[in-house]
């Protein structure tokens, strides 16, 4: 399999930490990819030009990052599913991942926006990405994930692990002292201890 992917990219660490889990990363070639540049390798596999991106080894292309760990639960001689398989474990996992990813889809492009030019509009704009992420760690702090490693918990990991990386003037740490107790310990397993984001050089 490959995987086009960035050290930077929240959403590919998210695929490589699911791989690591299942211990299956090393079936996975990463292919280093600046998306900014439309680069055409992977054009030619994912008319969005966005990463992660994963071939299969049947020579398919997958994404986004929740269907690709999807896809990566499915292969059978990897330990440690990421996804629950029924009932409120399930629901829980799930729902963690979609509020992980939700903090993402407005931090991402938050950081894009600061560095551009302000106006009225944008300066609206930027106030409803910061109150959803906001909102998003104060509701993970009600319940932060369990100890075990699960979709759930690692989306949450890399999702406020993008916040700091990205946002350390802005720390999500104040007045969450459960999640930030959840988050200290948690990132020291291999699959989040291992894929700590890089500047792009």
């Amino acid at each position: 399999m490959k995987l086009f992917w960035s050290s930077a990219s929240p959403y590919a660490r998210k695929v490589l930490a699911c791989a690591i889990a299942r211990e299956i990363d090393t079936r996975i070639e990463l292919v280093p990819t600046k998306v900014q540049l439309s680069e055409p390798a992977l054009l030619a596999v994912n008319p969005l030009s966005k990463i992660p991106c994963l071939i299969t080894d049947d020579g398919s292309s997958l994404f986004d990052s929740p269907v690709i760990c999807e896809y990566l639960d499915s292969i059978e001689d990897g330990t440690l599913p990421m996804f629950p398989r029924s009932g409120g474990p399930r629901w829980r996992a799930l729902r963690q991942q979609a509020m992980a990813d939700g903090i993402l889809d407005a931090a991402v492009p938050l950081r894009r926006a600061l560095q551009n030019p302000r106006d009225v509009a944008r300066d609206a704009w930027i106030a409803r990405q910061r109150s959803a992420i906001s909102r998003t760690v104060d509701e993970l702090e009600k319940d932060p994930p369990h100890a075990a490693i699960d979709i759930g918990s690692i989306a949450v990991a890399c999702a406020l692990g993008y916040l700091d990386f990205r946002f350390g003037a802005e720390p999500w740490r104040p007045g969450h002292p459960r999640l930030n107790g959840w988050f200290a310990a948690f990132a020291t397993n291999p699959p989040i201890a291992r894929t700590m984001p890089k500047e792009i050089t």
